[in-house]
C-alpha cells in the first residue's frame, strides 16, 4: 500500500498516580503449555489469480488475532490468514476455535474468499482478519476481500453464535468496484462489551489515481480516511460507512481500532496518522503520527484528531545481513483497563536509541485522553529490534508481547533466531518488570516473504480473567512446506 512507502522515511516517565518504568526481570510469569491452534489448509485444492512473480505460501498462517468468549472463558477464538500471497492477502482466512481454554483446536474457513464454501465468488483472497465477542457470545468477524488480479475490493463482516464453529454468509460493509482509485484496508472490528447485538467496524479507504496496491505503490497524489459501519442487531444489517478521520490530500490514517469504555460508553478510535502535507503544530506532527479521535454518542459524531506522539519507526531489517523483515511498524495497538478507564498504546519506535532500531513504546492516559505519559520503554534494552507489539489489560495487569532478535550472534547470515517475550505491569501501570520468554527463537527466514519476512502486522493478545491469552505466529525452521503455524498459551503473570 502507499503507506509502506514511508516506514522508512525514557526510561523513566510521570504518569497521574502511576509511574511506568523498564526494568530487568525480578519474576517470571506462568505459561500454558503452548499449543498449535492452526492446522493443514482447507483451501489446498483452490486457485487463485497472480501475478506472474508472485509466490503462493501453502500451509502459511500469518496475522492471528483471539477473543475471548465473555459468557465462557474456555471459549477462544482465534482467526488468521491461511496460504499467504507474496504479493498481498491469502488464499482465505480461517477461525480457530477451542472449547477447553486453548489446549485442544478446531478450525473452520471463514466465507470471505472463494475458496471457503459460502465466500464471494468475485474475490479469492482475503486479508487482515479480526474478531471480537459482544455481551451476549456472539462474535464479530471482518475481512478484507479483494482480487488478486483485478482492482475489485471490499469489506466484510460475519458472525459465530455457536463459539467460532460456523460462521453466517458475509455482509458487505463497502464495496469497490472495477477502479484502481480505491482500496479499503487494514479493517476492524469492536463489540460493544455492554450492549449486546452492537459492534463497530473501521478502516481506511485509499483514494488515488493509483490507490490500488495492484497499481503503482508511490502517489503523490492520495488520501485515506477513515470510516466508520455499526451494527445494532448482531450483524444481520450494517451502517452506511461514514467518514469520521477526514484527511486532505497526501494524508491517510492506518491501523483504525477502537476500544470501547465500558462504563460511559465512550468510544476512542485509535490509528496511525500520516501526514505529508498541511502546517506543523501542537496536535499535527510531519510524518507518522499514534493519534486517536473518540465519540460519546455510539459513533455519531467524532471529536477531531488528537496526536498521542510522533511514531518513529525506522522499519525492522535483519541486524546482520538488512533483509527485510515485515512488521507491525505502522501499526499502534491500543487497550482500556474497564474497571478505571485508563487508556494505554504501544507501538515501534527508535527514540531509545538514537534512531538506529525500533523497540517497543507505550504510552498512557488517565482522563480520557486529554492527557498522555511521555512513551517510555517497554521492551527489554538488548541493542536489537523489538517490533509487532500487542498490548491488552487483564484485572488491572497491563500486559505487552512482541518479537526481537537478542539470540541473533554477530556474524551469523544464513539463519535469523527471532524470541518471542511478555512483559506486564502491576495492576495499575506501576512497573514493566516481568520479562517472560513465551518461546524461540525460530528462524524469520522460514516465514513468507511478503516485502519482508513475515508473521503479521499484528499478533493477538485478549484478557482471560487474570491472565493474558496470547495467539501469534511462529515459522517452523527450513520447513517449506509448512512455514508457520498459529500458536497459543494462556499467560499469568
Amino acid at each position: 500500500m502507499i503507506v509502506r512507502g514511508l516506514r522508512r522515511a525514557a526510561l523513566l516517565t510521570m504518569l497521574p498516580g502511576a509511574l511506568i518504568l523498564t526494568m530487568p526481570g525480578a519474576y517470571a510469569a506462568t505459561l500454558s503449555p503452548l499449543t498449535t491452534a492452526s492446522g493443514p489448509t482447507p483451501f489446498a485444492r483452490c486457485t487463485s489469480s497472480a501475478a506472474p512473480d508472485a509466490m503462493l505460501y501453502p500451509d502459511a498462517e500469518v496475522e492471528p488475532w483471539v477473543a475471548v468468549n465473555p459468557n465462557d472463558s474456555k471459549n477462544i477464538v482465534g482467526v488468521w490468514q491461511q496460504d499467504r500471497w507474496s504479493d498481498g492477502g491469502s488464499r482465505g482466512l480461517v477461525a480457530g476455535y477451542s472449547t477447553n481454554g486453548g489446549k485442544t483446536w478446531r478450525e473452520t474457513a471463514q466465507p470471505f474468499s472463494a475458496c471457503a464454501a459460502g465466500g464471494p465468488s468475485r474475490y479469492d483472497r482475503a486479508s487482515d482478519p479480526w474478531v471480537s465477542f459482544g455481551p451476549d457470545g456472539t462474535a464479530y468477524s471482518v475481512s478484507i476481500s479483494f482480487q488478486g488480479v483485478g482492482f475489485d475490493n471490499a469489506v466484510l463482516a460475519t458472525t459465530s453464535t455457536d463459539g467460532g464453529a460456523t460462521w453466517t454468509a458475509p455482509k458487505t460493509l463497502i464495496e469497490d468496484l472495477g477502479s484502481p482509485k480505491f482500496f479499503n484496508d487494514k479493517e476492524s472490528v469492536t463489540a460493544d462489551p455492554v450492549h449486546a447485538g452492537t459492534a463497530y467496524a473501521v478502516w481506511d479507504r485509499l483514494e488515488s489515481p493509483n490507490g490500488n496496491p495492484r497499481a503503482v505503490a508511490h502517489a503523490f497524489a492520495f488520501t485515506g480516511p477513515t470510516l466508520f459501519s455499526k451494527t445494532t442487531d448482531g450483524g444481520a444489517t450494517w451502517s452506511a460507512p461514514t467518514v469520521i478521520v477526514p484527511t486532505a490530500n497526501r494524508q491517510q490514517t492506518i491501523g483504525n481500532q477502537i476500544v470501547v469504555d465500558p462504563r460511559t460508553g465512550t468510544l476512542f478510535n485509535f490509528f496511525d496518522l500520516i501526514l505529508n502535507t498541511g502546517p506543523n503544530g501542537a496536535d499535527q506532527l510531519h510524518g507518522l503520527n499514534v493519534a486517536f479521535t473518540k465519540s460519546v454518542d455510539g459513533g455519531a459524531t467524532w471529536t477531531a484528531p488528537r496526536i498521542v506522539s510522533s511514531l518513529n519507526s525506522v522499519g525492522v531489517r535483519d541486524p546482520n545481513t538488512g533483509a527485510d523483515v515485515r512488521t507491525g511498524d505502522i501499526i499502534p495497538e491500543p487497550a482500556i483497563d474497564p474497571a478505571t478507564g485508563r487508556l494505554y498504546v504501544v507501538w515501534q519506535d527508535s527514540r531509545f536509541n538514537g534512531g538506529r532500531y525500533d523497540e517497543v513504546a507505550l504510552s498512557a492516559s488517565d482522563d480520557g485522553g486529554a492527557s498522555w505519559s511521555a512513551p517510555a520503554r517497554v521492551s527489554a534494552p538488548h541493542g536489537v529490534p523489538a517490533f509487532t507489539p500487542s498490548v491488552r489489560v487483564a484485572n488491572g495487569a497491563v500486559g505487552v508481547t512482541y518479537y526481537d532478535f537478542r539470540s541473533l550472534s554477530a556474524g551469523n547470515t544464513t539463519t535469523l533466531p527471532t524470541d518471542y517475550w511478555f512483559t506486564s505491569s502491576a495492576p495499575g501501570g506501576a512497573a514493566f518488570a516481568n520479562e517472560t520468554h513465551v518461546y524461540g527463537p525460530f528462524d524469520m527466514t522460514t516465514a513468507p516473504n511478503a516485502e519482508g519476512f513475515f508473521t503479521g502486522d499484528y499478533q493477538g493478545l485478549a484478557a482471560l480473567g487474570s491472565s493474558f491469552a496470547s495467539l501469534s505466529v511462529r515459522a517452523n525452521d527450513a520447513n517449506t512446506a509448512n512455514r508457520t503455524d498459529a500458536v497459543f498459551t494462556v499467560i499469568t503473570p
